[in-house]
C-alpha cells in the first residue's frame, strides 16, 4: 500500500488521504478501503460508507464499497452526509466507517476519511494501513451505490434536539448559507426542529471550496449584503463535509474559528481544553479553564490530547477552523450530549446561539468579555509542500532573517515555536506562524494581534514578503533574498 501510495501521490494528510481525483482511480481507492479492512477494521463484519457532494465522491465511495463487499463484509450506504454524522452513527452502532470527503480543498482533489468505532484513526491506523498488502482486482468495474439507509442522518438531528431541546431556539430568524455543503439540508432540519425561521441563500449544484480558516473575499463581502438586505440574528455555513462551522453575526461578520472554539468551551463549562498552537492565545488568557493544551495542528493531534485526559471532567478540542470536538459527555439539566472526538460544525453554531440567547445579547456581543486578541490567516497556493519546509528550514536557523521576513515593523524575537511549522512571538506581543498545508501545496500563514487591523495587516504583509521569497527560491543556487 505504501508503494502504491508513493507512485500514484495519493497520501496521508493532516487528516485522512487526499490527492487530485485524477490520481485517486477506483483501483487506488479500492487499495485504501481494503487495506482499512484488513487492518483496522479487521473483525467488523459491517462497514459504514458516506460521501460530500463533491461530483468525484460517489465514484469513490462505489469503489470503496466494492472492496467491503469483495472482503465478505456487510457496505451500510449512508449516502450524502456530514463527516460527524459518519462518525457518530458509527459510534452508535460499534462500526468502522469510510467517509469519501476533500473537505475544503480544491476542486480537482478529493479524499477519504476512516473512522474506527470510537472515533477517528490515529497516525499508529495510518501506517498500518500504509503498511497493508494489498490486491486489486485486474478488471476492476465497481457496482452501483446501493439504498441510502437513512437513519444515519435522524440520529444525527436527534443528538442536537435531544440535548437543547424542542423549539429551544422559537423567534430567531437565521440565513443559512447552503452553497455546496453537504449539510445544508440536515442543517435547516435541526434548526427547524429548534423552532428557526429558516433563510435559504447561495445554494449551487457547483462545488464551492469554502476555508473557514481563510474566508475568501467573496463570501465576506456576500454576508455583508445579505445582512442589509435580509433581517437576521445570525448567518450560517460550514465547508463542504460540514466538520467546520462558518458562522456569521447579524451584521453579517463571519466570527473568527478560534473565537468559536472559545466561546462554545465557556458554554459547555469545559474543564480541559486541548487546541492546536495556532490558535488565539485568549484560549489562555481569559482564564476559564483548567488547563488549555497546544497541540500540532490537525485533528488527529487534539484527539491524542483529549486521549491523555481520558476520564477527566469536561475534556473538549477544537481548531482554529472552528471545528469542535467533545471528548468527554457533556451534562447539563437533564440532557446529556454523548462525546464526539471528531470535528463538528453543529456543536459550536447551537452553542453560541443558546449562549447568546441566555445572556440576552446578540451574537456580535458575545466575545466582548473575551481579552483583546484577533487572529487571521490566510494561504499562498500552489506552493510544493518542500520548498514551504525549506524555506522555514531557513527562517528557524536566523531569527534576524525570520524578523525581517515574518514582521519586520514588530520588534525583537522574543519566542519562537516549532511545534508545527514556525510561530514566533515578536516583542510588541504580535504573533506571525507559518507552516506548510498538510492536505494540499499550500503556505499557511496565521496572525495574532491586539487590534484585528493589525492581526490582518500582519498576515497580508508576511504573505506578500513569503510569495516574493518562494519565487526566487525557485531559481538556483541561492535565494539572494534569503541571503541577505
Amino acid at each position: 500500500m505504501r508503494q502504491l501510495a508513493e507512485a500514484r501521490n495519493v497520501r496521508f494528510g493532516t487528516s485522512g488521504v487526499r490527492g487530485l481525483v485524477a490520481d485517486l482511480s477506483d483501483s487506488v481507492c479500492y487499495a485504501y478501503a481494503q487495506a482499512f479492512l484488513q487492518t483496522v477494521a479487521a473483525g467488523s463484519s459491517r462497514v459504514v460508507v458516506g460521501h460530500d457532494l463533491r461530483p468525484s465522491s460517489p465514484r469513490i465511495a462505489a469503489a470503496c464499497i466494492q472492496a467491503i463487499r469483495d472482503a465478505g463484509r456487510e457496505a451500510v450506504f449512508v449516502g450524502a452526509l456530514p463527516t460527524p454524522a459518519l462518525a457518530y452513527y458509527c459510534a452508535l452502532h460499534g462500526n468502522p466507517g469510510i467517509v469519501v470527503t476533500g473537505s475544503h480543498i480544491p476542486f480537482d482533489r478529493n479524499g477519504i476519511k476512516f473512522y474506527r468505532a470510537d472515533g477517528e484513526i490515529d497516525k499508529a491506523d495510518e501506517q498500518a494501513i500504509l503498511d497493508a498488502d494489498v490486491a486489486v482486482p485486474d478488471a476492476l468495474t465497481p457496482t452501483d451505490l446501493p439504498t441510502v439507509d437513512a437513519t444515519a442522518l435522524e440520529d444525527y438531528v436527534g443528538r442536537y434536539t435531544g440535548f437543547f431541546g424542542e423549539d429551544a431556539f422559537a423567534g430567531l430568524r437565521i440565513a443559512l448559507y447552503e452553497h455546496s455543503s453537504v449539510a445544508r439540508d440536515v442543517l435547516r432540519s435541526v434548526l427547524e426542529r429548534l423552532g428557526v425561521e429558516v433563510l435559504s441563500l447561495g445554494r449551487t449544484d457547483t462545488f464551492v471550496p469554502i476555508d473557514t480558516e481563510a474566508v475568501r473575499a467573496e463570501d465576506i463581502t456576500q454576508a455583508r449584503a445579505w445582512a442589509q438586505a435580509h433581517r437576521f440574528d445570525a448567518i450560517l455555513s460550514t465547508d463542504g463535509d460540514a466538520d467546520r462551522p462558518l458562522i456569521g453575526d447579524e451584521t453579517g461578520a463571519w466570527l473568527r474559528g478560534d473565537v468559536v472554539g472559545i466561546l462554545c468551551a465557556q458554554y459547555l463549562q469545559a474543564d480541559v481544553v486541548v487546541t492546536p498552537v495556532s490558535s488565539n492565545t485568549a484560549a489562555e488568557k481569559c482564564g476559564s479553564f483548567r488547563q488549555v493544551v497546544r497541540t500540532r495542528i490537525g485533528s488527529p493531534y487534539v484527539i491524542a490530547g483529549m486521549e491523555a485526559h481520558r476520564g477527566e471532567r469536561a475534556v473538549v478540542g477544537y481548531e482554529a477552523n472552528g471545528g469542535f470536538l467533545l471528548g468527554s459527555d457533556v451534562v447539563r439539566g437533564d440532557s446529556v450530549l454523548k462525546a464526539l472526538p471528531t470535528r463538528d460544525s453543529v456543536l459550536p453554531m447551537l452553542a453560541l446561539l443558546a449562549m447568546a440567547r441566555e445572556k440576552g445579547v446578540r451574537l456580535s456581543e458575545l466575545s466582548a468579555s473575551l481579552p483583546r486578541r484577533f487572529t487571521a490567516s490566510d494561504r499562498i497556493q500552489a506552493v510544493p509542500t518542500e520548498l514551504s519546509r525549506a524555506l522555514i528550514g531557513r527562517l528557524e536557523k536566523d531569527s534576524r532573517l525570520a524578523a525581517g521576513l515574518m514582521a519586520p515593523d514588530a520588534g525583537e524575537v522574543v519566542a519562537q515555536d516549532t511545534t508545527d511549522g514556525l510561530r514566533i512571538t515578536f516583542a510588541s506581543g504580535d504573533i506571525v506562524h507559518l507552516r506548510p498545508s498538510g492536505n494540499a501545496p499550500e503556505l499557511r500563514c496565521y496572525a495574532e494581534a491586539g487590534d484585528e487591523a493589525r492581526a490582518q495587516c500582519l498576515c497580508d504583509g508576511c504573505l506578500a514578503r513569503v510569495l516574493n521569497a518562494v519565487s526566487v527560491m525557485t531559481l538556483p543556487p541561492h535565494p539572494p533574498i534569503l541571503s541577505a
